[in-house]
């Protein structure tokens, strides 16, 4: 959002204020913050500020600073982990976020955000798709539609409610649709920039051809996935864990339609009647330390799955986080299909 738009003068009137109050849109509560000479943000006011103002005093030209909160909550900017818990906690509902002068630069707008995790993002989207043609045959499965926008739009849209603000895309089928349709990422309000495979590099090559992360952890995940996973959780686990890399898992069960004996050569020892197995699977979303991807050979074909089995060979600490949620991976038209009729009713 545009900063003048949430911006007023300390010596405006609260009849002004209030004209721009009534201007805002899209916001989830009607605030202004109050600026000096300098730019300095010295306080905030509401439409509830402006009531009160008036029932008090009656006075329609009483200035802004005499009016407005100067105990307002902020935050500074700041490339750390921000836990906007405590704030949801108060019933804050936008958050400034100052520079060392106390300008502002930016808001958070808490109904609309779920976290500010300080991390970039590659989403690979390369693929074939080939068990979903004929719909791949001219169009790259990333971009089949899914509601009213294409599978990965979705996955963006979420990363971003999580303040991600740099995103690569890996592309090599049809790729060039998926770079036409999102561009530079500016009418979403984040970076995209596209990494190309000039052969295929399965789930973690790409990774190896940026040439600098700024930030100190990497989240890596398919472009196919459906999924309202807690990107806050899964990164909050890899801190809390101190791990080199966690992964996202989702519960896969196998129920098994007979008695399952337990035996010692031809002895039934003991048996189960229909038993039922749970097991964490691998939900195709990472968050990895970005020295790990020194780890990866330059232009080779290498999975996740390599750099996983490698940490854990040389005693790494590999954690996993489940996702409390939905998760489709659409690989199969079936897949398709079930997410096609999941959003009708989500």
């Amino acid at each position: 959002m545009d900063i003048q738009l949430i911006t007023i003068h300390q010596d405006k009137t609260i009849i002004e204020a209030l004209e721009k109050l009534n201007d805002l849109r899209n916001l989830s509560r009607l605030i202004l913050f109050v600026v000096d000479n300098n730019n300095v943000v010295v306080g905030s006011i509401t439409d509830g500020d402006v009531r009160r103002s008036l029932i008090q005093h009656a006075d329609v030209e009483k200035k802004v600073g005499e009016v407005c909160n100067r105990n307002f909550t902020f935050e500074y900017v700041q490339d750390s982990f921000l836990n906007l818990d405590a704030y949801r906690k108060k019933d804050i509902k936008v958050l400034p976020l100052l520079d060392k002068g106390k300008k502002l630069k930016k808001i958070i707008d808490l109904k609309k955000i779920n976290a500010v995790l300080p991390v970039e993002c590659m989403i690979m989207a390369g693929g074939r798709g080939k068990r979903l043609s004929p719909l791949t045959d001219e169009i790259p499965k990333p971009l089949l539609p899914l509601g009213n926008k294409p599978i990965i739009e979705h996955n963006i849209d979420r990363l971003i409610s999580f303040g991600i603000k740099k995103i690569y895309i890996s592309l090599k089928y049809l790729g060039e649709q998926i770079r036409d349709y999102f561009g530079d990422g500016s009418t979403k309000g984040v970076q995209i920039e596209y990494i190309w495979e000039d052969k295929p590099l399965g789930t973690a090559g790409a990774l190896s051809l940026v040439e600098n992360f700024k930030s100190e952890n990497i989240l890596l995940m398919n472009g196919d996935l459906f999924t309202n996973i807690n990107f806050e959780d899964l990164y909050k686990s890899l801190i809390a864990s101190n791990a080199d890399m966690a992964v996202a898992s989702t519960e896969y069960k196998i129920d098994i339609p007979y008695a399952v004996f337990e035996t010692e050569g031809e002895r039934v020892k003991n048996f189960k009647e229909k038993p039922s197995y749970r097991y964490h699977s691998n939900a195709g979303i990472y968050i990895l330390k970005k020295e790990l991807i020194d780890k990866i050979p330059k232009n080779r074909f290498y999975d996740i799955t390599d750099l996983m089995k490698d940490l854990v060979d040389n005693k790494g600490k590999l954690v996993h986080e489940p996702i409390i949620g939905y998760w489709i991976d659409i690989g199969k038209p079936e897949d398709y299909k079930q997410a096609q009729e999941f959003i009708k009713h989500s």
